[in-house]
C-alpha cells in the first residue's frame, strides 16, 4: 500500500490530501475543509468548529463521523501529526452539516479532484499538466516551472535506469540521490534542506533556477553514464552517481568563478512566491500530537 501526500488548492486555499493507491481514493483533511467552508483564516477556530460539529454528529448517531479515519499529515511545524480525514463520499455527507455558500463549489471541486486522479493514472501527461497549473497558482515563474518539469522528466529517466540495473527502491534510491547531491553541491539532501531552513518540504520545490539546473545536469549525466557503463546493482550505481554529480560540480565551479559568489542559496520558495492568505494548514493540527 502506498499513501502519497499532496497539497490541493481550492481558490488559493490549501487542502492537505492523501492518495491511497490500494483503495484508489483521496482522503482530505477535514479541518482544512472546515476552514474553507467557514471562511476562517484562523485554523484554531476551524479546529474548534470541527470538534463541536463532530461531537454533535456523534450524539446524533451519524455513521459518517464514526467511520472517519485518522492519518498523519504534515503540519506547519514540519512534523507529521494525526488528523481527522474523510474520503470523497464521507466528505460530501459532512459538508451537508456545514452551512456555507462555498459548499456547492467545493463539492464540484472535490469531484473534479477525484476524477482527475483516475484520468492521470491512465494518461501520465495529465499529471504534468496539473503540476504546471499548481505551480502557477502557487506563484512560481514560468522559467522556474519549465526547469522543474524538465527536472521531473530527468529524474524519472534516472530512476528507470536504477530499476533496470537492479537498484532497490527506497533506501538505495535515497542514498544514490544523496551521493549525487553531495557530489555537486557539497551537501547531502538533509544538509541542503537544513541550509535552506526546510523541514519536510520538497527540496527541489525550494531550489532556485540555477540550483535546479545543476541538479538536473547531475542526474542527466548519471543517467547517460549508467547507460554507457551498464553497472550492476547499488555498488555499481554509487560510482556512477558520484561521477554524474562531479559533472555538475565542474559546471558549478566555473559559474561561481565568473560570479564571484556561491550559487548554493539559502533562498526557499516562501521567500519569493506569492504571499499566503493566512496560516498554513496544520498549525498545531490536533490535540493528539503524537
Amino acid at each position: 500500500m502506498v499513501k502519497k501526500q499532496a497539497i490541493q488548492l481550492f481558490e488559493e486555499r490549501k487542502v492537505r490530501t492523501v492518495w491511497d493507491d490500494t483503495e484508489e481514493k483521496w482522503y482530505f483533511s477535514i479541518v482544512d475543509v472546515v476552514a474553507i467552508l467557514t471562511d476562517s483564516k484562523d485554523y484554531q477556530a476551524a479546529r474548534n468548529y470541527w470538534k463541536v460539529l463532530k461531537n454533535r454528529l456523534k450524539k446524533e448517531g451519524n455513521e459518517t463521523v464514526t467511520n472517519c479515519n485518522r492519518l498523519k499529515m504534515l503540519a506547519a511545524d514540519g512534523k507529521m501529526r494525526m488528523t481527522d480525514v474523510a474520503d470523497t463520499e464521507q466528505l460530501f455527507r459532512l459538508i451537508q452539516s456545514i452551512p456555507s455558500p462555498k459548499a456547492e463549489p467545493f463539492k464540484l471541486w472535490m469531484a473534479h479532484v477525484a476524477s482527475m486522479r483516475i484520468d492521470q493514472l491512465q494518461d501520465p501527461e495529465l499529471s504534468i499538466n496539473q503540476a504546471i497549473a499548481d505551480y502557477r497558482r502557487l506563484g512560481y515563474s514560468e522559467a522556474w516551472i519549465n526547469q522543474r518539469i524538465k527536472s521531473i522528466e530527468v529524474r524519472k529517466e534516472l530512476t528507470d535506469e536504477w530499476h533496470r540495473t537492479g537498484v532497490q527502491e527506497g533506501q538505495q534510491y535515497a542514498t544514490l540521490t544523496d551521493i549525487i547531491t553531495q557530489a555537486w553541491s557539497g551537501l547531502t539532501t538533509k544538509q541542503y534542506k537544513h541550509h535552506k531552513g526546510l523541514k519536510k518540504e520538497n527540496l527541489r520545490d525550494n531550489m532556485t533556477n540555477i540550483e535546479i539546473a545543476l541538479n538536473t545536469l547531475a542526474e542527466a549525466s548519471a543517467t547517460e553514464l549508467s547507460k554507457q557503463r551498464d553497472p550492476k546493482g547499488f555498488k555499481g550505481q554509487a560510482k556512477v552517481a558520484r561521477d554524474g554529480g562531479k559533472v555538475a560540480k565542474a559546471a558549478r565551479n566555473q559559474l561561481e568563478q565568473q560570479l564571484g559568489r556561491t550559487i548554493i542559496s539559502r533562498e526557499k520558495a516562501s521567500d519569493y512566491l506569492l504571499p499566503d492568505n493566512g496560516k498554513n494548514p496544520g498549525d498545531d493540527d490536533t490535540e493528539d500530537k503524537k
